[in-house]
């Protein structure tokens, strides 16, 4: 498998009810744990910040209650969150983007710390980077916008050359919890350079990538066909001043596939082909690409059967952007092929949430093919290294390279 990883390292602290926590990412990452676990709260993290780019730090904030939900509650009472991301661009650049946001006493918000250094192998300087400490700029490559405490400073720094290729990758990862009602209703077009959360627009998603990527939608179309029998394609319908899928199926006895729209589809029908849009929409005519594509519980209102088909498309996708995927089905992991370093576990203990790596009974089980993973989680055997809860427990994790963290 070609490495198309974009995030290769995350640490979160106090990030809702994650105390710490330190996980490399691989291009196909599955997070495994029971319901409640906290497999969500990660990828929301994650979430967090391309939201915080795309509208503002403060909408992120709003979206998900203010800041009193979004720092992680408990007895210590932390006044703060921060999340720290450690990447790779296709273009060759690498480095890390971090900051900690800190609560106001009023229910607002400030930004304490904020870095980002990329580095440039092939061009001098080799490396640029900026600091930001309490609204102030500490180092920067050179003159850059001020600084402000309510928003993030990579906004600003997106209009620097070498900055913009991090604000980009960053605000273009796309995060999915399908909702088949909003793929059926009627859909307003727009430009459709990224599928939206839950589906809304996947129409006009699907259209780009037919006309910029025939062969992602081809590839889209066979993976549905195999997923839903009788499927043939699908296609984007205009109705007046709105558009909607139209899905083109054969029938016993005619000639010609018979056509339906997306409100005679089943929910199940609708999440695979959402699925399949959020995967292959990479390379869709647009200026910079989808780095990283996280889907949770992919599998929900799917046939068993069709467990198969969809880990080939993960790993397919996988290919050529990153995959996130939460899951709790054994059957979507009960694959030989599926290798132990692609899991990480999720597991809660009062409250606060662990994920790691595998612990060695579970990466030696796999690795030896006498379990697969969907075999050691229904056995409840999917567990997390105990050096995780170490990590939780004494919080010495760094998210900058300078100054107190």
């Amino acid at each position: 498998m070609s490495d198309a990883t974009f995030l290769k390292r995350v640490i979160v602290k106090n990030y809702k009810s994650i105390a710490e926590c330190d996980v490399r990412l691989q291009p196909l990452t599955f997070l495994v744990g029971q319901n409640g676990s906290g497999k969500s709260n990660f990828l929301d993290a994650l979430r967090f910040v391309s939201d915080a780019l795309r509208a503002s730090l403060d909408h992120a904030l709003r979206e998900r209650g203010g800041i009193g939900e979004v720092r992680r509650r408990s007895a210590g009472h932390p006044t703060h969150f921060g999340i720290r991301m450690e990447f790779g661009l296709k273009s060759g650049e690498s480095g890390h983007y971090a900051f900690r946001v800190g609560a106001l006493p009023n229910g607002g918000h400030t930004v304490q710390m904020e870095e980002c250094v990329v580095s440039r192998p092939d061009e001098f300087p080799r490396e640029h980077c900026f600091r930001i400490q309490d609204g102030e700029v500490m180092t920067t490559s050179g003159v850059g916008p001020a600084a402000t405490t309510d928003r993030l400073y990579l906004v600003h720094a997106s209009g620097i050359p070498e900055f913009r290729p991090v604000y980009d990758a960053f605000s273009r990862m796309g995060f999915y919890n399908l909702n088949p009602d909003r793929i059926r209703d009627l859909q307003l077009p727009d430009p459709g350079e990224l599928l939206a959360r839950d589906g809304s627009n996947l129409a006009s998603v699907l259209d780009r990538v037919g006309r910029h990527d025939p062969e992602a939608k081809t590839r889209i179309e066979m993976r549905l066909a195999s997923v839903v029998p009788g499927v043939r394609g699908v296609d984007v319908k205009v109705i007046g001043p709105r558009e909607t899928i139209e899905f083109r199926q054969g029938m016993a006895g005619s000639e010609h596939p018979w056509r339906f729209s997306a409100i005679n589809m089943s929910d199940g029908t609708l999440r695979a082909l959402g699925v399949l849009v959020a995967l292959f929409q990479v390379s869709n005519g647009t200026r910079a690409r989808v780095p990283l594509v996280a889907i949770e519980e992919p599998e929900v209102a799917l046939h068993p059967a069709a467990a198969g088909v969809l880990l080939d498309s993960l790993r397919d996708a996988s290919l050529k952007t990153q995959v996130l995927v939460t899951s709790h089905s054994p059957d979507l992991l009960d694959s030989k092929d599926v290798d132990p370093e692609w899991i990480l576990a999720v597991v809660a203990r009062e409250g606060i949430t662990s994920v790691g790596s595998l612990n060695e009974v579970g990466r030696s089980a796999m690795r030896d093919h006498l379990y697969t993973a969907g075999e050691l989680l229904r056995r409840d055997m999917l567990s997390a290294d105990p050096s995780v809860w170490a990590q939780a427990a004494h919080a010495q994790l760094r998210l900058f390279d300078v100054g107190e963290n």
